[in-house]
C-alpha cells in the first residue's frame, strides 16, 4: 500500500532524510562539525522552531516523539561500534582510565552538583537522581567529534573514551538504582540486569557466528546487513526487556563480537546506518529545545546551565592536570564532557516515573540538560581549538636545524619505518608529529621528534626547510597531504618532496601540486604481491626486483605524465598482446 504523500509520517521523513542529505555535505564543506547542523535542524523542526510560523508547517515535523526510538536506536549503533572497535582486551589495557579516572570524573562532578543542588534546597532525593544525571556526559557528541578530527587514538580520545566508556558502563545501575527509588525491588531488578547481559553475551559467542557464516554464504551483503542488524537489534531489546538501556546490551554484543572472525565485516555492513540514525538522534534532541519556554526562564536557566558546565569543566580539569596531562590536552577534555548527556535525560526521565522529581524542577532539569546537551558540539570544537591553541607550551621549545636533513612530518607507522631505513644508512632525520604525549615518550626515548600541527603554516617557517634535503609526507589526511604539498613547493621549487599518496587518482593530485614523488599505497602493494607470487613460483630473484623496479619506474611515469588517474588498457590492445 502506497504511502500518501500528504501523510505526515511521509513528511516526517522526507524532512529527516532531507536534513541528513544536505546537512553532512554543506556543513563539511564549510569544515564544520554536522553535530551542530543536525541539533539546528532539530530547534528549526521542532514543535517551537518553524511550525510556529504561518505557513511555515510544512517544514515542521509532526510527531517529533515518534523520533525517540529510532535516536535510542542510533545511540545503540554508535555503542555497538565502540564495543566493536575496543573489544575485551582492549578494555583489560584501559581499565585504568575506565574504572579509575572515569570512577573518579562521575563520583566528582556528581559530588560537586548535588553540593550546588543542596544548597538551592532541593529535596535528598531530588538532588541525588539529578546530580547523578547532570555528572554524565554525551558519548554520542563525543565520539562524533573525536572521530571527525581524528583523535579517538590519540592521548586525548583515549582518555576521554575511557570516561564516556565507565559512564556507559554506569548507566545500567544507576536506572536500577532509581527504579529501586520508586519502592521497587532492586535485588530482582540487578538480578534481571546481570541475567540479561550474561545471555546477551552468551549468544554473541554461541549463536551469531554462526548466524553469520551462513549469511556470508549466500554471497549477499544485503543479507549480512540483515543479519548484523538483527543482532544489534536483538541485544538492544533483550537489554530493555530487562530494564536496561539499549545501548548497553548493544555495547555488550559489540565487545562480545570485537573478537569474532566476522568483526570488520560486521562494522562495514552497519556503518551506513550510523551516521543516519545519529543524524535522527541529534535532530530529536533538538526538536525538544523549547526556545519560548527557555525565554521565559531564562536566567535561571542560562544559569544552571552555566553553574553546570562550570562545575564539570573545572572539576575534570583539575582531575586531569593531577594526572599530570599537558594543559591543552586537560582543557580539550574538560570542555568536551562539561555538557550532560543524551542519557541525562534518560535518567531524568526515569526519576520523573519514579516520582522523585516533580513539578517545576523536572521542567527546569530537562532545559538545562536539553540546552547544554545542544552546546556540547560547540564546548567539544572550543576545546579542539584550545588544545591547538596551547600547543605552544611545546612550540616554545627550540626547534632543531633542518639543515642537511630529511624532515618527516607525521611519525605514526610509514614515519617511523621510514625513519628506521634512514637510520640504517645513516642519514639524518628530524621527524615532526602532533600528538604531544607521544612526542615527550620519544623524546625522553632519544628520538629526535618534535611537536608541531602540520595545519599551521608557521609551522612550516619553523622548520627552516629551506636547509632541509628533503621533506617526506606520511600523514593520512588526503586533502592536507595535497595542500601541504603546494605550500611546501610554493615556498621551497627545489625541495624534494616525497609523498604518500592513497591510491594512483591520489598521486596524479600530487605530482600536480608539485611532488617528486609520489608513493601511492595500492600501487605499492600490487608490486610487493607481484613479487611474492612470482619469487615464491621459482623465478630468480634478480630478474624479479629488476622487473618490479621497472614496473614502478613505468608506473611512476604516466603517473607523472598525466597527473590523473591511471586507466586500462583498451580491450583490443589486450587481444592483440601475445604472452611472451
Amino acid at each position: 500500500m502506497a504511502l500518501p504523500f500528504e501523510s505526515s509520517a511521509f513528511k516526517d521523513m522526507a524532512l529527516v532524510l532531507g536534513a541528513a542529505g544536505l546537512v553532512i555535505p554543506a556543513f563539511a564543506a564549510l569544515r564544520i562539525s554536522p553535530v551542530i547542523g543536525f541539533i539546528l535542524v532539530g530547534v528549526a523542526a521542532g514543535p517551537f522552531g518553524l511550525g510556529q510560523l504561518p505557513g511555515l508547517g510544512m517544514l515542521a515535523l509532526s510527531n517529533p516523539d515518534a523520533l525517540a526510538a529510532p535516536a535510542e536506536l542510533g545511540v545503540a549503533l554508535l555503542l555497538f561500534a565502540l564495543g566493536l572497535e575496543l573489544s575485551i582486551d582492549r578494555i583489560r589495557t584501559m581499565r585504568s582510565l575506565i574504572l579509575g579516572l572515569g570512577g573518579v570524573q562521575l563520583a566528582s562532578c556528581a559530588l560537586l552538583i548535588a553540593g550546588a543542588l543542596w544548597l538551592a534546597g532541593l529535596p535528598p532525593a531530588q538532588v541525588a537522581v539529578l546530580a547523578v544525571a547532570l555528572a554524565l556526559s554525551s558519548t554520542a557528541v563525543g565520539l562524533q567529534l573525536l572521530s571527525a578530527s581524528g583523535q579517538i587514538n590519540s592521548r586525548t580520545g583515549r582518555t576521554a573514551v575511557g570516561v564516556l566508556l565507565f559512564q556507559d558502563l554506569a548507566l545500567a545501575p544507576i536506572l536500577l538504582l532509581v527504579g529501586a527509588g520508586s519502592g521497587g525491588n532492586f535485588g530482582l531488578a540487578l538480578a534481571k540486569g546481570v541475567a540479561a547481559l550474561a545471555i546477551i553475551a552468551v549468544l554473541m559467542r554461541t549463536a551469531a557466528p554462526p548466524l553469520f557464516l551462513q549469511a556470508a554464504r549466500t554471497r549477499r551483503s544485503e543479507l549480512f546487513m540483515a543479519a548484523a542488524l538483527v543482532v544489534l537489534i536483538g541485544s538492544a531489546g533483550l537489554a530493555a526487556a530487562a530494564g536496561l538501556s539499549p545501548s548497553v546490551g548493544a555495547l555488550m554484543a559489540g565487545l562480545m563480537l570485537s573478537a569474532s572472525d566476522y568483526r570488520r565485516q560486521v562494522e562495514a555492513a552497519v556503518q551506513p546506518f550510523e551516521g543516519l540514525l545519529l543524524g535522527v538522534f541529534l535532530i530529536w534532541v533538538g526538536s525538544g529545545l523549547d526556545l519560548a519556554a527557555l525565554a521565559a526562564n531564562l536566567w535561571p536557566v542560562l544559569g544552571g546551565t552555566a553553574l553546570v558546565l562550570g562545575l564539570k569543566a573545572g572539576a575534570v580539569y583539575g582531575i586531569l592536570r593531577l594526572r599530570r596531562l599537558r594543559r591543552g590536552v586537560a582543557s580539550h577534555i574538560a570542555l568536551l564532557l562539561a555538557a550532560p548527556s543524551e542519557t541525562s535525560l534518560i535518567v531524568i526521565g526515569a526519576g520523573v516515573a519514579a516520582g522523585l522529581i516533580t513539578g517545576g524542577t523536572a521542567e527546569a532539569a530537562l532545559a538545562v540538560a536539553s540546552l547544554t546537551l545542544a552546546l556540547a558540539p560547540l564546548l567539544g570544537l572550543a576545546g579542539a581549538r584550545l588544545e591547538a591553541a596551547t600547543s605552544d607550551e611545546m612550540d616554545g621549545e627550540a626547534i632543531p636545524e633542518a639543515s642537511g636533513q630529511t624532515v618527516i612530518i607525521g611519525y605514526g607507522r610509514v614515519g617511523r619505518l621510514v625513519a628506521q631505513m634512514l637510520d640504517m644508512h645513516g642519514r639524518p632525520w628530524l621527524a615532526v608529529d602532533s600528538d604531544p604525549d607521544e612526542v615527550q615518550r620519544l623524546r625522553r626515548a632519544g628520538k629526535p621528534v618534535i611537536y608541531g600541527d602540520a595545519r599551521r603554516p608557521e609551522l612550516l617557517d619553523r622548520l627552516k626547510l629551506g636547509d632541509a634535503r628533503a621533506v617526506v609526507l606520511t600523514i593520512d589526511d588526503m586533502r592536507m597531504l595535497d595542500l601541504l604539498t603546494k605550500r611546501i613547493r610554493e615556498r621551497h621549487p627545489d625541495l624534494c618532496i616525497v609523498v604518500r599518496a592513497r591510491d594512483a587518482d591520489h598521486a596524479g593530485t600530487l605530482y600536480a601540486a608539485g611532488a617528486t614523488d609520489a608513493v601511492p599505497e595500492t600501487v605499492e602493494s600490487s608490486l610487493q604481491l607481484a613479487e611474492a607470487v612470482l619469487v615464491d613460483l621459482g623465478v630468480p630473484m634478480g630478474p624479479v626486483i629488476a622487473s618490479i623496479h621497472e614496473k614502478r619506474d613505468e608506473l611512476r611515469g604516466r603517473i607523472k605524465a598525466s597527473g590523473a588517474p591511471l586507466k586500462r588498457p583498451p580491450l583490443r590492445t589486450l587481444r592483440g598482446s601475445k604472452p611472451e
